[in-house]
């Protein structure tokens, strides 16, 4: 069995479980269990707020200055992947960084909606509804995008993804792994 090494801490896979768990309750209580609903969507937002501590002042691969890639690398990446030419990351490949950036602001952009709902100035305001909902919508779209590229690059690079972001191990790298 290859040596592993520690790619995300305990705070990052707390985090990112959590946010999992949040945002589906979210989903299946949306029409049912208000107070439940709003719970979850205000821990969804604090977890918000602990990742945007974490991706500032966290350790390694938790940091955004880590992880994140210019457009350019981003989609000089999505192209080797399409030509099954792209390099393993240890930490988050470019387009695994793009969806992380894109899930926190539509997370983010759903608590700031769900919450602006449940004030004097916005309570039964039309648009902040319909923004709050078309943004619901859109991140279970978002979502089947993220598991989709889990599984692509646990296929691609033979390692269990899921199961890193449990252990917060993976493979140690090799030849051509970009840290």
């Amino acid at each position: 069995m290859a040596s592993t090494v520690k790619v995300w801490d305990r705070p990052i896979r707390l985090f990112h479980w959590s946010l999992a768990g949040s945002v589906a309750l979210c989903w299946l209580t949306a029409d049912e269990l208000q107070s439940l609903h709003e719970v979850a969507g205000y821990t969804a937002a604090g977890l918000i707020g602990l990742r945007l501590v974490l991706g500032l002042a966290g350790t390694g691969y938790a940091r955004f200055s880590q992880f994140i890639r210019s457009p350019k690398r981003t989609l000089r990446y999505a192209g080797e992947m399409l030509r099954h030419q792209e390099a393993r990351y240890l930490g988050h490949n470019p387009l695994g960084a793009a969806m992380v950036v894109v899930l926190l602001i539509m997370i983010g952009g759903i608590a700031l909606t769900g919450w602006m709902q449940t004030t004097d100035a916005y309570w039964g305001i039309e648009w902040v509804e319909e923004t709050h909902e078309a943004l619901a919508q859109l991140l279970l779209v978002a979502i089947a995008l993220h598991v989709a590229g889990v599984v692509h690059a646990s296929r691609r690079h033979q390692e269990n993804l899921v199961l890193a972001m449990i252990t917060g191990r993976k493979r140690a790298p090799a030849g051509t792994d970009i840290l």
